[in-house]
């Protein structure tokens, strides 16, 4: 476990480096044991920042019917240590999901842009479960749907549910697309369209999936009914 954790705590002075992040202290405990044996080893990171212009900021949440739904950066095929791996095909252990500092770094540095320049209009990095996840968490705020196209080039459950890291969703209108494009490619970032914001409705490659609502409820009552 302490190797393990003395790696984890590398990358992350590593990627602080990179994005030139202060770190101002930290506590490490390794008598978290059970009797199934150790915790496994999960730093966590608790960060504050300051937001020069209360402006800039943005939120996750689709804001808009209509507007476009983007995805920025690449899609891989991966769904190693994803929360789909874990739970359903109950693979416990996996490589880590795909991730590369630079490139991780020139998104964000992208997305900073874009909020920046009032580009977009919400913006949710893909985390745990995936696509399909941070989709649905875009549209509870509001209750807006989506409607979007998997790409048949990636399989299928890598395309939902993979967590490749340096992805992120953003929303934005028509008229933002073309500025949105142009800075990614001088950035060297992919970019893919998915589809659109809807009023309530899932809809995924022309499927009903049923009303954001309802997915909204699944979502935020699943720990009660584990519990039941």
């Amino acid at each position: 476990v302490y190797y393990q954790f003395v790696k984890a705590v590398t990358g992350m002075g590593d990627a602080c480096r990179k994005f030139n992040t202060p770190v101002t202290g930290g506590n490490v405990s390794f008598y978290n044991q059970n009797p199934d044996g150790p915790v496994y080893p999960t730093p966590t990171i608790g960060m504050v920042g300051i937001v020069d212009d209360v402006h800039a900021k943005m939120t996750l949440d689709f804001k808009n019917e209509g507007d476009l739904i983007i995805l920025i950066g690449t899609q891989q095929n991966d769904i190693a240590s994803s929360e789909y791996l874990h739970k359903l095909k109950k693979v416990e252990f996996s490589p880590a999901p795909h991730f590369d500092l630079d490139e991780e770094y020139t998104v964000q540095q992208l997305i900073a842009s874009l909020i920046k320049e009032k580009k977009i209009n919400s913006a949710h990095d893909i985390s745990e479960g995936g696509l399909a996840i941070t989709l649905l968490e875009s549209g509870f705020h509001c209750n807006l749907g989506f409607a979007v196209q998997a790409n048949t080039a990636i399989r299928k459950d890598a395309f939902w549910f993979g967590e490749a890291q340096s992805r992120v969703v953003v929303s934005c209108g028509n008229h933002q697309l073309a500025d949105i494009e142009a800075a990614a490619q001088k950035a060297g970032v992919a970019v893919t369209v998915l589809g659109k914001v809807t009023a309530g409705n899932i809809e995924v490659n022309g499927e009903s999936w049923g009303s954001i609502e309802v997915w909204k409820n699944l979502y935020d009552t699943a720990i009660e009914k584990l519990i039941k």
